[in-house]
């Protein structure tokens, strides 16, 4: 009687058979390498989002290579946050250099490591676009990032839209009486200033049909600014209810590993093992079986 973990003996009309077992279907790469993993990685996920989104924008609006004491921490503490979510990655993840996200990642923290500490090393304008893809890395890995560029994607359009039609008709409205309005690119600047509600006040309409196409500019500036505000506030918000419900499953949320483990998964576990129980039980009976004299 054979003990083959790759088959099964089931009795069946009075005899034994043995059915062979589908094989294990190894860890695809870059999946958790066990349960333990998947939750350490989203209880990691939930801890690591905003301080990787800041060190993915500061060192683009504070340059390190300016020298100062603030810009160097900046730059050094921000590689230092894609370095540990990198190392959480490699040991949490089954092969994780091995897909696409994984090369990208280690590619990222190995060329914006803070190589402006060496003296005479400048990257000049190559460091700036490498620090512009930390920022897509971060976008392309969070889904709540994903949603928040194709929103504010297709409002930005919307109003990009709005802004060029209202500056064409404000030119030709003032151009004949208004000398501000000189040329299409001082319309255009005014349009800027009025849909960003920043208002110099250099360019002013004078006509009806003027003031009526700076209207609609600053209606759509000031909904712009309201979804921006509620899109970013939906971003970092914290909901204590699904926190909750994640601690305590460690199954749940939206990481950006990909680490959820869906009902799914857990359901055909459980199956395995009972499988499994079944199995051996069969093969304990098959054994009695085989002892009793016939």
């Amino acid at each position: 009687m054979t003990n083959d973990t790759s088959t099964a003996a089931v009795w069946q009309q009075g005899r034994i058979h043995f059915v062979n077992l589908p094989p294990e279907t190894p860890p695809s790469p870059g999946s958790p390498r066990s349960e333990n993993d998947a939750a350490a990685l989203a209880r990691y996920d939930r801890v690591e989002k905003i301080p990787i989104i800041l060190a993915a924008i500061l060192p683009i609006i504070i340059s390190p290579e300016s020298g100062g004491t603030i810009a160097v921490l900046i730059g050094v503490v921000s590689w230092i946050v894609f370095l540990v979510d990198f190392i959480v990655s490699q040991r949490r993840l089954v092969r994780y250099t091995s897909t696409w996200l994984g090369r990208f990642d280690l590619s990222v923290v190995v060329l914006t490591a803070p190589w402006f500490l060496i003296p005479g090393f400048q990257a000049g304008r190559f460091i700036v676009l490498l620090r512009l893809a930390r920022l897509a890395r971060v976008i392309m890995e969070s889904d709540g990032a994903k949603r928040l560029m194709e929103r504010l994607g297709r409002v930005g359009l919307i109003a990009l839209g709005v802004m060029v039609v209202s500056d064409w008709v404000a030119y030709h409205a003032e151009h004949a009486t208004n000398s501000e309005f000189a040329t299409f690119g001082d319309a255009l600047w005014w349009g800027i200033v009025t849909l960003t509600t920043v208002g110099y006040g250099d360019i002013v309409p004078k006509t009806t049909v003027g003031r009526w196409a700076g209207v609609m500019i600053m209606v759509t500036g000031v909904a712009l600014l309201g979804v921006l505000a509620g899109s970013l506030a939906s971003f970092f918000r914290v909901d204590s209810s699904n926190d909750d419900i994640d601690a305590g499953s460690g199954t749940g949320g939206d990481d950006h590993h990909g680490v959820s483990l869906p009902q799914s998964e857990i359901n055909h576990d459980w199956l395995v093992g009972e499988v499994l129980q079944l199995q051996a039980q069969v093969n304990r009976l098959a054994e009695r079986l085989a002892q009793e004299p016939e």
